[in-house]
């Protein structure tokens, strides 16, 4: 799906999202009964003033992402984060339809429902009338992700994803990796591949930030918490280790910039997105600076998906691939036993990503798996 501004979604959702927190219940009932996608606003009010640019930057990005035809604002009236705000934000970045109705204006319960219910109606009326067109990898923006880790993620699904998100960039596309406490061990080699040694060091800084500055305000050690639980009974042991196959993910090619938290990705390239690396929150991040398809590895398997693009799930433990079916998506684990070697798994998966881009749901679409979150307490300062 084509949109004004030149980016192509592989989605064509038409959202609905409270301004605030205490509408919504009330956002909920109109995205319900009309089918739009609902997504969630946990803030809008009573914040950090140093939040607010952060979290309107990911919510605005969200609605601005290609795969969304247009959005419904649910506004209360009394909050912060008003009309006027969100507008402003989501139309920096790109020009699409956007309502809003406001209950204490409207001054109904019902009434709001009613008139809500109207305008996504009208919008996903407008959004049908669109048709899919052909386009190659150069429009595709690609979300780089891994949870759930165990050592097969770095030798096998992280390798196979590497070459396909090689392929990506050389096509002319977009790729995004993230999760800056992940690469905590493999900043040195994420620093050589920078295109200039500003973009490499800015990379570099950011991880050692995390480290060095971040956690240590809390008087703890990222360390303790990571590898998590799950990645060491999956058998990895070190966060550098889990550092080195975490970032196979993102191939061979240079790195064109590092952008921050929330920042709106407009150009094609590979790039370093510095956020946190918790599963739904750094898959929120990756859709929220533009990714249109997330490619999600996972060695034990993981559920989640994401309101706004689809999320392709991709084991390299066969166990996992034949315990999790109704979850998993790709098993590249044939790289492991040999029956394949990683070129042609990645012409497979490469062949896969064009069937999802194409229309084809994920398990976690099948699933109605649309989870998302938001972290506070961070500033661009």
């Amino acid at each position: 799906y084509e949109r004004e501004d030149g980016k192509v979604g592989i989605r064509n959702h038409v959202l609905v999202m409270p301004s605030v927190i205490c509408v919504e219940t009330l956002a909920k009932k109109i995205a319900d009964k009309t089918g739009a996608m609902y997504i969630t606003n946990p803030i809008g009010c009573g914040q950090n003033p140093k939040d607010t640019p952060v979290m309107l930057d990911v919510l605005s990005g969200l609605i601005a992402n290609a795969n969304v035809y247009g959005v419904l604002i649910v506004g209360l009236g009394c909050e912060f984060m008003k009309e006027e705000t969100f507008k402003d934000a989501i139309f920096k970045k790109c020009n699409k339809p956007v309502e809003y109705v406001c209950m204490q204006k409207i001054g109904s319960y019902s009434k709001t429902i009613e008139k809500g219910i109207q305008l996504v109606e009208s919008l996903m009326a407008d959004a049908a009338k669109l048709e899919r067109k052909p386009f190659d990898y150069s429009k595709l923006i690609l979300g780089l992700e891994c949870g759930g880790s165990d050592p097969t993620s770095g030798f096998s699904s992280n390798t196979v994803l590497g070459l396909v998100s090689d392929e990506v960039i050389k096509a002319g596309g977009t790729a995004i990796l993230s999760e800056t406490v992940e690469a905590i061990g493999a900043e040195h080699i994420l620093r050589e591949r920078g295109c200039t040694k500003e973009v490499g060091d800015k990379i570099y800084n950011a991880i050692i930030d995390w480290e060095r500055n971040r956690f240590a305000e809390s008087g703890r050690s990222v360390r303790l918490g990571n590898p998590s639980p799950g990645n060491k009974a999956g058998g990895i042991t070190t966060i550098s280790e889990k550092s080195l196959g975490c970032i196979h993910k993102s191939g061979s090619e240079p790195f064109t910039d590092c952008y921050e938290y929330g920042q709106w990705i407009d150009k094609p390239g590979l790039y370093f997105l510095n956020a946190p690396s918790f599963d739904v929150l750094n898959v929120t991040a990756l859709v929220a600076s533009g990714a249109t398809l997330v490619a999600f590895t996972t060695g034990l398997g993981n559920p989640i998906g994401n309101p706004v693009a689809p999320v392709v799930k991709i084991t390299g433990n066969h166990d996992t691939a034949l315990a999790l079916d109704e979850i998993i998506d790709l098993d590249t684990s044939e790289s492991i036993s040999g029956e394949k070697s990683l070129a042609e798994l990645a012409e497979i998966m490469s062949d896969a990503f064009v069937e999802y881009c194409n229309g084809k749901k994920t398990k976690a679409e099948e699933n109605g798996a649309n989870e998302m979150c938001l972290n506070q307490c961070y500033s661009y300062e």
